[in-house]
C-alpha cells in the first residue's frame, strides 16, 4: 500500500496522474495512473477506499473542491503549499536543502491570500476585527473544475523529498511532522465546511435585520432607523448636510463643536461630553453591521439555507485562519439567531474557555498556573488566589503579559502576576527581548515568526552606534518595543492555533464512528466551533468534542497537567449557546 499518492495535472490534455509513493517520498514500482479529468473523483475514492493513503497536491483550495462536489471525500492529505510555508521558516529546520534553495513557485503568496495583520493588545480587550473583502470565486470553472494547472510531477516530488527531508532533520521532528499534518488536515476540514455549510435561515436574518434597522428599503438608500439617527446626528451637531458615513465630514462637524480629535472611532467619540455621543454611536454600529451583514450579505453568501465562507487556514502569520470574505470569523451576536439547526438536528457549540493562557500554562510549565488552570473559569480562580483583587483584573494582567500591555490595569498588576507566575511570565518576556533584538521565535510545534526587515535590523544597529541621533534612537526603541509586543503574543496566539488545530482534527475523525456518521463540522472560529448533529447523536457530538479536547491537548503537551476547559450548549439555535 502507497504512504503517499501525487497528484498531478495536465490542464491541455484534462488528464490527471496519480503517482504511488513510499514513506520517503520515492515513487513506488509499477506505472503511474492517469485518468481523465471526469473520472478523477471515482478513482480517488476507490484508492482511498482500498489503500487509505496520504494524499499529495499542491493546494487543497484547488483540488478538493471539486472531489467533495462529486461526492468524495478523502481523510489525509499533504498540502505542499501550506507546509513549505511552515518550512521554509522553521527555525528547527535552520540547514535543510529546502531553506537554502532560492526563492520558487511555493514562496509566492497563495492566490486571494489576505494580508497577515499581527494581532494587538486591542484585539484582544476591546474584541475588534477587520472588514473582510469579498472574494472572488474560489476553484476552478464548470469547464475546468479542477482550476488551472499544477507544477510538474518532478517538481512536486522534489518538493516533498525536501518538505521530508527538513522535517526528518530538524531539531524536533515529531513536533514539526504533527504542525504539518494539522496544517493539511485543516486544509481538508476548511474546504468541506465550506461545501456543507452553517445551516442559515434567510428569512430570520431577515428579520432580526429589520426589527434592528429597519426593513429593507426599495431603491437603496438608509433603512429607516438609520436615517433617523442620521437625522439626529445632523441636527445635534448642527449640521443639516452632514454625511455620517464620511469620517472627514464627521470630524469637521465635531471639531466645529470644540473636540479636537484624532479620529471617528468609538474608542475617541464614547469619551466625549455631547449628546451626539449615544445616537452617533448607535448609528455607527448599526451601519457596521449593515454593511459587514445586511441584505446584500445575505444574498452573497447564504445559498441552499446554508453560509458557505470560504476559510484561509494558516492566514494570519500566527497560523490562525481568515476568511476571503463573508465575515465568518465576525458574525455579529445580534445575528446568530439565523443559524438554525435543520428539523431533527442539532447544533453543538463548543469555546475553549481561556484558551492562550491555558495554552501559556503548559507551555512554560509553571504549576501554578496549571493549577488555576483546572476548572471552568480560569480567570475567578487567580483571583480567588488571591493574585490579583478581581476576576476583571485577573483577564486584563493575564492579556496583558500576552499581548505586552505596560500601562494602564494591566501594566499595574504585571508584578503580582510576575511574583505569582514567574515561569509563565518568563517564557513571554524571553519572547519579547528576543523580538526587540530582531530574532525569530517559534511556536510550541515549529512554526516561526518572519524574519526582522533589513530595515529595521538597519535602525537597531545605527540607534546603538555611537553618537547616533536621540529621534533616531527613540524611533529604533519604539519600532522595537513593537516587534517585542508581536513575538511575546506569537508563540502563545500561534500554539493555540496549533491545539485548536489537533482538536479539530480529533473531532472530525470521532464524528465519523457516531450514529450513522451524518454529524459533521459547520464553523470553526479560533477557538469554537459548531458541529451539525442528528438530535439523537447530539449527546454523543457533545462528548467527542469533550474528548478531542483533550486528545489535543495530550499531542501537544503529554502529561502537561493543564485542563482545556470548553463551554458546550447543545441548541437549536446559534444564539442560544
Amino acid at each position: 500500500m502507497p504512504a503517499y499518492v501525487l497528484l498531478t495535472r495536465d490542464a491541455h490534455a484534462r488528464t490527471a496522474t496519480l503517482t504511488s509513493l513510499g514513506p520517503d517520498g520515492t515513487p513506488e514500482a509499477g506505472p503511474d495512473v492517469v485518468v481523465p479529468d471526469d473520472a478523477l473523483a471515482d478513482v480517488v475514492g476507490r484508492v482511498e477506499a482500498q489503500a487509505h493513503p496520504r494524499w499529495v497536491w499542491d493546494d487543497t483550495r484547488r483540488w478538493y473542491p471539486a472531489l467533495l462536489a462529486a461526492g468524495v471525500r478523502v481523510d489525509r492529505c499533504h498540502d505542499l503549499r501550506l507546509c513549505h510555508a511552515i518550512l521554509r521558516l522553521a527555525a528547527d529546520a535552520a540547514g535543510s536543502r529546502l531553506q537554502a534553495a532560492p526563492p520558487g513557485p511555493f514562496d509566492a503568496p497563495a492566490p486571494h491570500a489576505p494580508a497577515a495583520r499581527e494581532p494587538d493588545l486591542l484585539d484582544a480587550l476591546r474584541e475588534l476585527t477587520d472588514e473582510d473583502e469579498d472574494p472572488p470565486p474560489a476553484g476552478g470553472t464548470p469547464d475546468d473544475p479542477l482550476g488551472g494547472t499544477t507544477a510538474p510531477a518532478g517538481d512536486l516530488l522534489a518538493e516533498l523529498r525536501d518538505q521530508l527531508d527538513a522535517v526528518a532533520g530538524s531539531a524536533r521532528p515529531g513536533r514539526l511532522r504533527l504542525l504539518l499534518a494539522a496544517e493539511s488536515g485543516g486544509a481538508l476540514l476548511a474546504a468541506e465546511m465550506q461545501h456543507d455549510g452553517l445551516p442559515w435561515d434567510p428569512v430570520r436574518h431577515d428579520e432580526l435585520l429589520t426589527d434592528l434597522v429597519g426593513p429593507r428599503p426599495l431603491g437603496g438608500g438608509r433603512p429607516r432607523r438609520l436615517e433617523d439617527l442620521a437625522a439626529q446626528v445632523r441636527d445635534l451637531l448642527n449640521d443639516p448636510r452632514l454625511n455620517p458615513d464620511s469620517q472627514p465630514h464627521l470630524l469637521a462637524a465635531l471639531r466645529r463643536q470644540g473636540f479636537s480629535l484624532g479620529s471617528t472611532s468609538k474608542w475617541e467619540v464614547r469619551e466625549l461630553d455631547h449628546p451626539v455621543v449615544e445616537p452617533l454611536l448607535e448609528y455607527k454600529r448599526l451601519s457596521r453591521l449593515l454593511s459587514a451583514n445586511g441584505w446584500a450579505w445575505l444574498d452573497a453568501w447564504v445559498r441552499d439555507g446554508r453560509f458557505r465562507p470560504t476559510y484561509v487556514v494558516g492566514g494570519v502569520v500566527t497560523g490562525r485562519w481568515a476568511t476571503d470574505g463573508g465575515g465568518a470569523l465576525q458574525l455579529p451576536a445580534s445575528l446568530r439567531g439565523a443559524a438554525r439547526a435543520d428539523p431533527g438536528w442539532r447544533l453543538v457549540v463548543a469555546d475553549a474557555a481561556q484558551l492562550e493562557p491555558r495554552v501559556l500554562a503548559a507551555m512554560s510549565g509553571d504549576r501554578a498556573m496549571a493549577e488555576a488552570a483546572r476548572g471552568a473559569d480560569l480567570y475567578q480562580r487567580i483571583a480567588d488566589a488571591g493574585t490579583v483583587p478581581t476576576r476583571k483584573d485577573a483577564k486584563y494582567a493575564l492579556l496583558g503579559a500576552i499581548y505586552g500591555a505596560t500601562t494602564g490595569t494591566a501594566g499595574m498588576l504585571m508584578p503580582r502576576l510576575t511574583r505569582a507566575y514567574p515561569q509563565a511570565v518568563a517564557l513571554v518576556e524571553a519572547a519579547a527581548r528576543a523580538g526587540e533584538r530582531g530574532e525569530p521565535v517559534s511556536t510550541w510545534l515549529g512554526r516561526t515568526s518572519p524574519p526582522a526587515s533589513a530595515a529595521f535590523l538597519d535602525r537597531l544597529g545605527a540607534a546603538g552606534a555611537e553618537g547616533s541621533d536621540p529621534d533616531d534612537v527613540r524611533d529604533a526603541r519604539r519600532r522595537a518595543r513593537d516587534r517585542g509586543r508581536f513575538t511575546r503574543n506569537f508563540v502563545v496566539q500561534g500554539t493555540a492555533a496549533e491545539w485548536a488545530l489537533c482538536w479539530l482534527a480529533s473531532l472530525r475523525r470521532r464524528l465519523r464512528d457516531i450514529g450513522d456518521g451524518r454529524a459533521h463540522l459547520v464553523f470553526f472560529l479560533h477557538d469554537e466551533v459548531v458541529v451539525h448533529s442528528p438530535a439523537s447523536d447530539a449527546d454523543e457530538v457533545a462528548q467527542a468534542v469533550r474528548d478531542a479536547a483533550d486528545e489535543a491537548g495530550r499531542l501537544l503537551f503529554g502529561s502537561a497537567p493543564v485542563e482545556f476547559a470548553l463551554d458546550l450548549s447543545v441548541v437549536e439555535s446559534y444564539a442560544d449557546a
